[in-house]
Parts: C-alpha cells; sequence; structure tokens
C-alpha cells in the first residue's frame, strides 16, 4: 500500500493527492475575552469568514480545550491537499486581529495521517 492509494479520493487507477491535516494550538487572549459575545461573532462573522471563504481547498474544526488544558484554549484543525491555499490562509489570518491580537498561536502541528503505514506498506492500526 502506498500513500498515494491510502489517500486517493478518485478512482483507483489515479493517484490521489495527499492530504495533510494541521493542528494549530491557540491561546484565547484577554483581549477577546473582553469582547461581548456579540462582538466576537461579528469579529468571525465579517473578518474570519470572509478568508475561509477565499481558500475553498481548506477545511477548519475548532475544538475547545480550555476546561481541561492550560496551555492552550482551543484547536483549530485545518484540513487540504494545497498547501499553498493553507499558507495564504494563514498569511491572511496574521494580518487580521485574529493572529496576536485574539489569540496567540501557541504551535502549529502539521501531519499525514497513517504516514507510517504508507512507509512501512502495512495496513493503518485500528482501521
Amino acid at each position: 500500500m502506498t500513500l498515494e492509494s491510502m489517500t486517493a479520493n478518485k478512482p483507483s487507477d489515479e493517484p490521489k493527492r495527499i492530504s495533510f491535516t494541521i493542528f494549530m494550538l491557540v491561546r484565547t487572549l484577554p483581549t477577546w475575552l473582553l469582547l461581548r459575545p456579540e462582538q466576537r461573532f461579528d469579529f468571525l462573522r465579517n473578518e474570519i469568514n470572509p478568508i475561509l471563504a477565499r481558500h475553498p481547498k481548506v477545511a477548519m474544526r475548532f475544538f475547545d480545550c480550555e476546561a481541561y488544558n492550560a496551555r492552550v484554549s482551543d484547536v483549530i484543525v485545518w484540513e487540504t491537499a494545497s498547501l499553498e491555499q493553507y499558507q495564504s490562509l494563514v498569511e491572511h489570518l496574521r494580518e487580521s486581529r485574529f493572529w496576536g491580537t485574539y489569540f496567540d498561536i501557541v504551535e502549529i502541528l502539521p501531519s499525514l495521517e497513517n504516514a507510517y503505514a504508507a512507509h512501512y506498506n502495512v495496513s493503518p492500526v485500528g482501521m
């Protein structure tokens, strides 16, 4: 089994594109917490949603973890086969109040699901 065959979303005779999963660990800053909830939702709707819309090849999932972790408050999971679109999205986030004003970016962890299995040509554990 190759990485291409594991990640293909086209018919099996065509190679698949590799899909990357990027974990972004973030910490909420006091400036965010001082905003009223409606101000937070306005910011997300008016500034973050347009950035996401310009990068349709990047999917985002958001997880709250502040009740369970003191180092980070949230984990954003990005999934994409286009590192170019992901990088562009990050550049736009860096130029917004998201990055450094409302949230500290603690760590970014790019990953490939089951890459070890593809490397050793074995079935992934648990699948």
